[in-house]
């Protein structure tokens, strides 16, 4: 897959393209990242790239020329750009929440181009007529949009093939089956105070995964029971959250 980011800071990029697990995908060739920065398009010798906004108030808007030279020059870059162009997404507060369920759609695309906001944001023309699709990654503002675009990048990049060491370990993570993940426990069997649940150190697997199921079953109602509401249960997973303590209160819901 191709990545390509449009950012006045290309630098704060390096961070997740030399570290860790994304940069061994890009050192494999599963990830091509670029970064274009606006700054290069400036038509002036100060490289300016924000101007006051129509109408008054606070705050600077990004300039349109120069932004929108980088956006076609990144276009320009994606290796399917001659047959398929790469879809351009904008980060802002005012986007759609960013999920699980959107962030494999984006994984299945070619290429992306993915800007990074600055200052009051870019002008409305622009989203008009160049971005693809607005992604917020929550309800807060940022600075600027460097740090969601690195969340979309790393969220994406493990859902392509060959960028995690075991490719099982995506489908068991939080959100990725519509509900969190169960609890983990590494050696030594007792911390603090507290032993392994028996049922991990029996080596019945079958009893492993409905153990597993069941504590996810068990943490998605307490933490997020909005999930559970969207998600179709299994007879299988309707008994398993009966056999937990959430069973009474599930038995009144009915």
């Amino acid at each position: 897959m191709w990545i390509g980011v449009v950012s006045l800071f290309p630098e704060m990029m390096r961070i997740i393209s030399e570290q860790g697990v994304l940069a061994r995908a890009i050192a494999q060739g599963v990830l091509q990242f670029e970064v274009q920065n606006p700054r290069d398009f400036a038509e002036d010798r100060h490289s300016t790239v924000d101007d006051r906004p129509y109408g008054g108030g606070p705050g600077m808007v990004m300039k349109v020329a120069p932004l929108l030279a980088a956006i076609q020059a990144s276009k320009a870059q994606a290796p399917s750009a001659s047959t398929q162009p790469a879809r351009v997404v904008y980060l802002s507060p005012q986007g759609v929440t960013l999920n699980q369920a959107n962030v494999q759609r984006l994984a299945a695309e070619p290429a992306l181009v993915l800007v990074a906001g600055r200052y009051e944001g870019i002008d409305e023309r622009l989203m008009d007529e160049v971005i693809d699709e607005e992604l917020s990654i929550g309800d807060y503002v940022l600075t600027g949009g460097e740090l969601p675009v690195m969340v979309v990048i790393d969220a994406v990049a493990r859902c392509l093939p060959g960028t995690l060491g075991n490719p099982e370990s995506a489908d068991y993570e939080s959100h990725r089956n519509g509900l969190l993940d169960c609890p983990h426990y590494t050696r030594p069997e007792r911390v603090l105070g507290h032993q392994v649940p028996d049922v991990l150190l029996s080596g019945d697997h079958e009893a492993v995964r409905r153990w597993r199921l069941g504590e996810s079953l068990r943490r998605t109602y307490e933490r997020r029971p909005d999930m559970l509401a969207r998600r179709s249960l299994s007879d299988e997973e309707r008994g398993l959250l009966r056999e937990h303590f959430v069973g009474s209160r599930l038995e009144n819901e009915e």
